[in-house]
């Protein structure tokens, strides 16, 4: 028998002796039938059914069992009732739409063929770096993780390319399949993850602000794995050999080559010489690789530009001291002569006088009141319901504008002077790796933070982003020659398997758990669970570790649908913010895809890799990134504002 399948049939049975031993067979109640489920539910898929429907099946079941044992005669209807609203509620849901809308996009960049061009213009610029194939294969992972979001295409994808390139320069085969399966699982936290999209729906927490949250313990966890694998080529070469020097050696085109050997090899300087002709040189040529070596400094002054336009604006004051929160406050009322009652108008009533003060007299000959001189109306006294706040204009200082602040700069000298170091070190050859990275980073970095960036500073919905981030994948495919009829029909019908089997999830899950609360598991659980008198650090390291130990043989989708509207109604009772707790969910199920027997993640890579690779070596270099991501957890619950401090910026 194969171990996986001799330890898979052992999780089996250590599920199911409890259940066996400790049930009261005798006499079983509605919580008894509750924890019955969900153990027969873990096991069930563990022995390979069908996770939406056996949800669904024994949702179905249950809940038919939980109506039956108080009204048997109409059991049956409030079952398939239950069906239909459940199944209506999960339809319903727009959040849900840009599920199917990332997804297509997903599918979309895969096939624009980037990735191969992405690897390859990274690894030149990390070349000098110990183990720089690896933290190439990290970097070019995250951002087509971040880009697709497709688990299975990333892995396989870069099996495909990165890992046999690692093994031909000498790599240790267990380091690189751990880096290609670590990598390739950050599309699960990286934004715009699908698992946050299902995480927010289930909990009810905003996926806008869990996009925020969960983009720098996305980097983190990056740059940890980049920082491990870099340490560890460092002091242990023979894992990963640096690359000879033939291999980083690039080619120049014809004309470069001529520009370099009479002008120099530094590229800016070189091409300001060439500028006004050569014969052997066409100056349509000199006058673009030039526009290209400015770039750099055209994008940071152009963004400094536009910084320095805002902190210099005029600030416009706007006086709401008039205005009164609808509701909040109760309204004065003056008796008219039959003793009804009216309101006053809020701001007419003269404004409290001190002791002792009293009004100036009014001259007779004087036409009308007048104020005293230099006396000001407060506001109060405008602000008249129905007329708006007037503005309080600023003093001539503002109106001309403000002075830029020294952080402002500190960080224009600061930039300039490594922008001015840059182009010391620009040569030719990095001019052509530059070009690389300008025709597949770049397009592909423009796209990924414009479809984030109008999710998080609240430019769009999830959906309407999604929405754009496909016509961003098809415009992508279409620049690099890789759009037809067959692509899209393929990317379409990829994403149609995909939707309906998260649909059918929700769908299967909305109904199991509706058929848990039906018969009392849920208050069984709570009630366990604060009879504990756990502290909330205690819990969270029992919750977390829970789902730990569910990353063995359930995928995310199972722990998401189907554990985690047990945790969530447990969470105000522990002061845990649920916006939280997702980010540490999504870290922690990272583990889903790098834990055996269920590591989805190395059975892609499995099935692209040489035949001399065997599954063992795969698990077991997984492992040491599943210790790194153990310690990112420890982190972030140590420094909640890695996860919280972007969201509280921009929505409070």
């Amino acid at each position: 028998m194969r171990s996986e399948l001799r330890f898979g049939l052992g999780l089996v049975v250590i599920l199911l002796l409890p259940v066996v031993l400790l049930m009261p067979w005798g006499n079983l109640s509605n919580g008894h039938l509750g924890l019955l489920m969900l153990a027969l539910i873990v096991v069930a898929i563990m022995l390979g059914f069908p996770t939406a429907f056996t949800l669904m099946g024994m949702g179905v079941f249950f809940a038919w069992l939980a109506y039956r044992s108080q009204n048997p005669d109409i059991a049956v209807r409030q079952t398939l009732d239950l069906m239909v609203q459940r199944a209506y509620g999960v339809m319903s849901n727009d959040v849900l739409i840009a599920i199917p809308l990332f997804v297509f996009m997903g599918y979309l960049v895969e096939r624009a063929n980037l990735v191969e061009r992405l690897f390859r213009s990274i690894h030149l610029v990390l070349a000098w770096l110990p183990g720089s194939l690896a933290v190439a294969t990290l970097i070019t992972c995250a951002i087509f993780a971040t880009a697709s979001g497709i688990i299975g295409a990333v892995v396989t994808l870069m099996g495909l390319l990165a890992f046999p390139a690692m093994l031909k320069a000498g790599y240790d085969v267990r380091l690189s399949a751990g880096v290609i399966t670590a990598g390739g699982c950050l599309g699960i936290l990286i934004p715009p993850s699908v698992l946050l999209i299902v995480y927010g729906a289930t909990a009810g927490v905003s996926v806008v602000q869990l996009y925020a949250g969960a983009f720098l313990p996305g980097l983190m966890l990056t740059g940890l794995y980049i920082g491990a694998v870099v340490l560890l080529s460092a002091f242990k070469p023979h894992l990963a050999p640096p690359l000879p020097k033939a291999e980083r050696v690039i080619t120049l085109p014809a004309h470069a080559k001529a520009i370099a050997t009479a002008y120099g090899s530094r590229a800016f300087p070189a091409l300001m010489a060439a500028m006004p002709g050569r014969r052997d040189v066409p100056r349509k040529f000199v006058a673009t690789q030039l526009l290209v070596a400015l770039l750099p400094a055209l994008v940071w002054f152009g963004a400094l530009g536009l910084v320095y336009r805002s902190v210099t604006a005029p600030v416009e004051l706007v006086d709401v001291s008039g205005l009164q929160e609808m509701g909040l406050v109760q309204e004065e009322a003056v008796v008219a002569g039959d003793g009804v009652e009216e309101p006053r108008a809020p701001g007419i009533s003269e404004p409290p006088q001190a002791p002792g003060i009293s009004e100036p007299p009014v001259e007779p000959e004087a036409e009308g009141v007048q104020e005293p001189p230099g006396a000001e109306v407060p506001a109060e006294t405008t602000a008249i319901a129905g007329v708006s706040p007037r503005l309080t204009l600023p003093d001539a200082a503002e109106a001309e504008g403000r002075a830029a602040p020294v952080s402002f700069w500190i960080v224009l000298a600061v930039g300039t002077g490594v922008l001015l170091l840059f182009y010391w070190l620009f040569t030719f050859p990095l001019l052509e790796v530059f070009k690389m990275l300008l025709t597949s980073f770049f397009p592909l970095f423009v796209m990924i933070m414009s479809v984030l960036g109008s999710i998080v500073f609240g430019l769009a919905t999830p959906t309407e982003a999604a929405a754009m981030g496909a016509l961003g994948g098809l415009l992508l495919a279409a620049a690099y020659r890789r759009l037809s009829v067959d692509v899209v029909k393929e990317s379409a019908f990829l994403t149609a398997k995909t939707s309906a089997m998260v649909c059918w999830l929700f769908v299967g899950s909305s109904i199991f758990s509706a058929a848990f609360a039906l018969l009392g598991g849920q208050d069984l659980i709570e009630k366990w669970v604060l009879s504990l008198d756990m502290t909330p650090l205690q819990f969270m390291i029992l919750a977390q570790f829970i789902i730990f130990l569910l990353g063995w043989p359930l995928e995310w989708t199972e722990i998401i649908i189907i554990f985690m509207p047990i945790f969530i109604p447990l969470l105000p009772h522990f002061g845990i913010d649920p916006l939280f707790f997702g980010l540490l969910v999504a870290l922690n199920l990272q583990t889903a895809f790098l834990s055996p027997p269920v590591a989805m993640a190395a059975y892609y890579l499995k099935g692209v890799a040489p035949p001399h690779v065997t599954l063992n070596q795969i698990f077991a270099g997984m492992m040491p990134f599943m210790g790194i991501q153990v310690i990112a957890m420890v982190l972030l619950y140590v420094f909640p504002d890695i996860g919280l401090w972007l969201p509280r910026l921009l929505y409070n």
